[in-house]
């Protein structure tokens, strides 16, 4: 049985939208994207609530030879997470965790450049804060995100996604206000299962996003 739910990106945020209702027309709400995949799905969540839409940079820590395979991740502001398990698991010594670490920084530092320029990262302290993925697998980047995002001081993290494995997500669901899923099959085996179109989203797209998004257009070419 097909497991897929979405048509793609954008179809799976007008769905997760559909279940935000709550946080639509407020002024203490700002919708963050995790990129790159994660920003056609904000898109539609923030064009849906009225709420201003950003990016919060993350970036997954690969294990070297399997990559998709995440053993932690870094966020803005100097945040790492590591999954201890899967490093002692794997056996990943402290050397090559940071060559990895410093390469992986790099790329957040020239994201960041990319997507955001100049403008500064906006005001969050003392808002709602909805912090947007296309999906939750092992959940190391939204883990780091949320570290990094709590030295901000929002009054509140929401984490919505489509789609995510129920471990992932109950795991999740302990260190914010709240986390709303469409949908946590078990047993889950990859995010882009759920799409039927699950192209990478390149940096231009990225950026086409937030530019419309701050024009307060409906739509990206």
């Amino acid at each position: 049985m097909s497991l897929v739910l979405f048509r793609d990106r954008r179809h799976a945020g007008q769905l997760l939208a559909a279940q935000l209702g709550a946080y639509a027309g407020r002024d203490d709400v700002i919708v963050l994207a995790l990129p790159r995949g994660g920003v056609p799905v904000a898109f539609e969540v923030a064009r849906a609530l009225h709420a201003p839409l950003d990016v919060f940079t993350v970036r997954k820590l690969g294990v070297p030879g399997h990559e998709e395979l995440g053993f932690g991740a870094i966020a803005s502001g100097g945040v790492r997470v590591l999954d201890d398990h899967l490093v002692s698991e794997l056996g990943l010594p402290a050397p090559v965790i940071e060559k990895i670490t410093q390469r992986e920084r790099h790329e957040l530092e020239r994201r960041e450049q990319a997507y955001r320029g100049d403008r500064p990262f906006p005001m969050v302290t003392g808002k709602t804060v909805i912090v947007v993925d296309d999906g939750l697998a092992t959940g190391g980047s939204m883990r780091a995100a949320v570290r990094a995002l709590r030295a901000l001081r929002p009054a509140r993290i929401v984490v919505a996604v489509p789609t995510g494995a129920q471990q992932t997500c109950d795991t999740l669901r302990l260190q914010v206000e709240a986390l709303v899923c469409i949908s946590m099959p078990e047993p889950f085996y990859a995010v882009g299962w759920h799409y039927h179109d699950f192209r990478p989203t390149s940096d231009e797209e990225v950026g086409q996003f937030l530019a419309a998004a701050r024009e307060g257009a409906a739509a990206v070419a």
